[in-house]
């Protein structure tokens, strides 16, 4: 996995937790929502890239 992968997921993941977090503060359920999805997506990334390492033998 690249450093660009790495920093790029994580930046996923963190804009989504924002984005949930304004959600919850502000009473909107859609914004919230979407912000858990961001963060499963930057996951699932995450993950897609750590099994394409694991096969690499890195």
């Amino acid at each position: 996995m690249g450093a660009d992968d790495k920093v790029q997921n994580s930046a996923e993941k963190l804009g989504g937790k924002i984005k949930e977090g304004l959600g919850k503060a502000t009473g909107n359920e859609s914004m919230e929502a979407e912000g858990h999805g961001d963060q499963a997506k930057g996951s699932a990334k995450q993950a897609g890239e750590n099994v394409k390492d694991a096969f690499k033998g890195k």
